[in-house]
């Protein structure tokens, strides 16, 4: 099935996009460079293209948590582009530390820019999304946002370590998808609510809507990483077992008492990286030991979590109806 991202999240770039752009103009004409390229507005020679950019959930979350709360969307704006700064200066660090040569059907900047200039735009859009933030004058959303950065460090640092680790436990793996992706779901609603008014209690509660949102929308990533078309996904196929990543679906599949978890865990101890008939068995394998399954019930689970906790907050119908929309396209998406 081919999700289709809601239209009321669609709808938020309409205020988001001139106002990150705004944003981005301060920046030094060599960070502007890259990063306009990389958010997809123009080309590696800087002349203007209709380039797909993402799909920009987390500033969409930062805004209907501003309306769930009877906020305007404009009160949360400065919130909603923070967020996506902050998502973008991850993305472009990820590339880096991952190797990935494609992003959204493009070379990755640090391709075309080299992995230095990559990585100080990277840091470029890190303190602007700070200079963004503290323009509110709302000291306790600069500290969110300082903690969901916090959080994100940790969890990529141990997606990195667990390269390498020979075990990794289910329970570990889940945390540290929290941190380098829930965290900021979590984070941007929290915002939004924050920037819209409300109190600590419905702060919290749309919190944990964005933060089981994100785990849910994380676990559904890993299941495209090995399941997923490049075509439609802009991401090279299996890249991430290529280089023996420990995502969810890999590390339930190595735990597995099963004959197929065992021929797995023999690829994980190998010296040499796996070739391309290795990465399509490794994949064969992961479903054979059921962590397929396993990884998209979870994901289901965190969603109905989602749901129940925005269920206590109550927000106007068409709000709560938009929000649905966006769980829905969260478990059934293909990119």
């Amino acid at each position: 099935m081919t999700a289709i991202l809601p239209s009321e999240v669609s709808a938020t770039q309409q205020l988001v996009q001139p106002a990150l752009r705004e944003a981005v103009t301060t920046l030094t004409p060599a960070m502007r460079r890259i990063v306009s390229y990389h958010f997809g507005w123009t080309d590696e020679h800087g002349e203007v293209v209709n380039g797909g950019g993402g799909k920009a959930l987390r500033p969409a979350l930062a805004l209907l948590a501003a309306r769930a709360v009877g906020a305007p969307p404009e009160s949360a704006l400065p919130g909603a582009v923070a967020v996506e700064l902050v998502h973008n200066f991850s993305l472009l660090h990820d590339d880096v530390m991952d190797g990935d040569t494609e992003r959204r059907h493009r070379p990755t900047a640090w391709r075309l820019f080299g992995t230095p200039a990559a990585i100080l735009a990277g840091d470029a859009l890190l303190t602007l999304a700070m200079e963004v933030l503290d323009s509110v004058g709302e000291r306790s959303a600069n500290q969110r946002l300082a903690a969901a950065v916090h959080r994100l460090i940790e969890g990529q640092s141990a997606d990195i370590e667990y390269e390498s680790r020979t075990i990794v436990s289910v329970e570990e793996c889940l945390d540290m998808e929290d941190g380098k992706t829930a965290s900021l779901m979590a984070c941007s609603a929290e915002l939004g609510a924050l920037l819209g008014g409300a109190d600590d209690r419905t702060v919290a509660a749309l919190g944990d809507f964005g933060r089981n949102l994100g785990m849910g929308f994380q676990l559904v990533d890993d299941l495209l990483g090995i399941l997923g078309s490049p075509e439609v996904t802009g991401k090279p196929v299996l890249a991430d077992l290529r280089v023996r990543k420990k995502s969810v679906p890999v590390v339930v599949a190595l735990n597995a008492d099963t004959d197929s978890a065992a021929a797995l865990q023999e690829f994980y101890r190998r010296e040499r990286p796996p070739n391309e008939d290795d990465v399509r068995t490794m994949a064969a394998l992961i479903e054979d030991t059921g962590a397929i399954t396993w990884t998209r019930e979870r994901a289901h689970r965190y969603i109905a979590a989602a749901e129940t906790s925005l269920a206590t907050v109550n927000p106007p119908e068409e709000v709560r109806a938009a929000l649905a929309d966006l769980t829905r396209f969260v478990v059934e998406r293909d990119r």
